[in-house]
């Protein structure tokens, strides 16, 4: 990748071009502000001894700030793990001490959290505050101060450490091989955005929070090539409609809870704004339900495109609309190596249209960071490798997921996959969300469960339950449907859009 894609060329070639923009305040930031506030960061980082291979651990909102932290890190050559808003002190502990990370930077915001890790960590933490004081903390703008503004000397590229999102017991980081090549020749990856119309006049809506990967590499990608990131606090429908007629945005990258809250919105507030600046919307993370993405064809166009990938980058697959709309379900083809749906209990390749393990035999090479046990689970005797999730390929390669094999629900020795049954709910005109999963019973192992959030105004109850229950028994076999559905007010979602159903499964134990 040459120099055309990095900070630097764009705060040389068009340094009053926006880098960044605070959707709520309008606040800009230029590429030639970014360029040298990243540098004086990277600076700061060598000046407090932290050489190439060394790791940060960040608790930071969406902010411009993310991103000063994010490039100054990666022009140190540093491991750079930004870890959830939502965390608990012993949970930013854990990430801290797992990452074996030597600088900690905390956003004023979090700073309770922020202090009470850091009372139990190695006194030889370096710890910065941003965003406002914490007490304990060393100012970062104020330690950068007189720092220089143009690269570090030894600038090399840096990785993201990510963790994964946890839902079954810690999270694990996905830790890949530093290139030890100039950052301007990283992250081929990227290139990929550019084809989807990335560059100077673009600008990326990314609303979900930038510690998960999907937002993190799409608002990297338009930096590399000299766009603008348009950055939200946190979700909201009908302001993110706002945002797109205000700032013309021209590229979302969501997850379908985003989509299902969107559609939610009274037709009045969904026709008041011009959103025809939009291009490309990419959805990823988890699954999305068919008549939802059908909803948002309707709305926006055929201008959806779907991506699956990991954290881990094993594998990968994309479909447009177009295809998508023939193809109703599916993920798409494979643009990485080849896919394989695998039976697991002899390791063989299953014909088109049976369901097995989702494998892949390409992607990057990594490791869950101090679990090999874990690194070598995923993968086939092949050498083959998988993110977990249980599906089907047709005769033509195109891929169809039902779930996730740690989500599977066994009864009465049938496989069930809960996805349909979410999937089927979702789409009735009175529930906002809905998780179904296996709980114990004494005959048959496990039954199906389901626990509906209703919509604003809908009574819960027998009435309901009886009501939602008949509804997934007309287009599922019965056994794939709930016994019995509980309401909540709300579900346990991550911010990726992934249901944290440990936490529901959890109450019927």
């Amino acid at each position: 990748m040459s120099d055309q894609y990095y900070l630097s060329m764009h705060a040389q070639q068009s340094p009053g071009s926006t880098a960044c923009v605070l959707a709520e305040s309008g606040e800009q930031t230029s590429y030639a502000t970014l360029e040298a506030t990243t540098n004086q960061i990277a600076h700061l980082f060598r000046n407090l001894g932290l050489g190439v291979g060394d790791g940060i651990v960040v608790m930071v909102q969406n902010h411009t700030r993310f991103y000063q932290l994010f490039w100054a890190a990666h022009r140190a050559g540093l491991y750079f793990t930004p870890i959830s808003w939502h965390s608990k002190a012993d949970e930013a502990k854990y990430i801290i001490e797992n990452s074996g990370a030597k600088a900690f930077v905390a956003a004023a915001r979090f700073a309770e959290v922020a202090q009470a890790a850091n009372q139990s960590l190695p006194n030889d933490l370096i710890c910065l505050s941003i965003l406002g004081a914490i007490e304990g903390f060393d100012d970062l703008e104020h330690e950068m101060q007189g720092c220089e503004e143009r690269p570090i000397a030894d600038e090399t590229a840096g990785r993201e450490l990510l963790y994964t999102s946890g839902t079954t017991g810690r999270p694990k980081g996905v830790k890949f091989p530093l290139s030890g090549q100039p950052i301007a020749e990283t992250a081929p990856d990227d290139l990929s955005y550019s084809a989807e119309g990335y560059g100077p006049g673009a600008t990326v809506l990314a609303p979900g929070p930038l510690y998960h990967a999907s937002p993190l590499m799409a608002s990297r990608a338009m930096h590399r090539f000299g766009g603008r990131v348009l950055i939200v606090d946190k979700f909201d429908a009908e302001a993110i409609l706002r945002y797109i007629e205000t700032y013309k945005v021209t590229h979302l990258i969501c997850v379908p809870t985003h989509f299902v809250r969107m559609l939610n919105l009274p037709d009045s507030v969904r026709k008041k704004y011009d959103v025809s600046s939009v291009k490309l919307i990419m959805h990823t993370g988890a699954p999305c339900p068919i008549e939802t993405k059908h909803e948002m064809i309707e709305w926006f166009g055929p201008i959806i495109v779907e991506y699956y990938g990991g954290t881990e980058r094993i594998g990968g697959a994309i479909i447009r609309s177009e295809e998508w709309l023939k193809r109703p379900g599916s993920i798409g083809r494979s643009v990485a190596g080849t896919a394989y749906v695998v039976d697991e209990s002899d390791w063989s390749v299953l014909p088109a249209g049976e369901t097995g393990v989702l494998y892949f035999d390409a992607g990057e090479t990594f490791s869950y960071h101090d679990d090999e046990e874990k690194t070598q689970k995923m993968h086939s005797p092949q050498g083959w490798r998988t993110l977990g999730d249980i599906g089907r390929m047709d005769e033509d390669g195109y891929i169809y997921l039902s779930d996730r094999k740690s989500n599977m629900i066994i009864s009465g020795g049938v496989n069930i996959y809960p996805q349909e049954a979410e999937n089927r709910l979702v789409s009735h005109p009175k529930v906002a969300d809905a998780a179904v999963f296996g709980i114990p019973n004494e005959a048959f192992g496990e039954e199906v469960k389901a626990v509906v959030q209703p919509l604003p105004g809908v009574e819960a109850g027998a009435g309901l339950e009886a009501e939602l229950i008949a509804y997934c028994k007309q287009t599922l076999a019965g056994f794939k449907c709930p016994r019995s559905i509980d309401f909540s007010d709300e579900l346990p979602r991550m911010d990726n859009g992934k249901l944290y159903k440990q936490a529901l499964k959890q109450r019927y134990q």
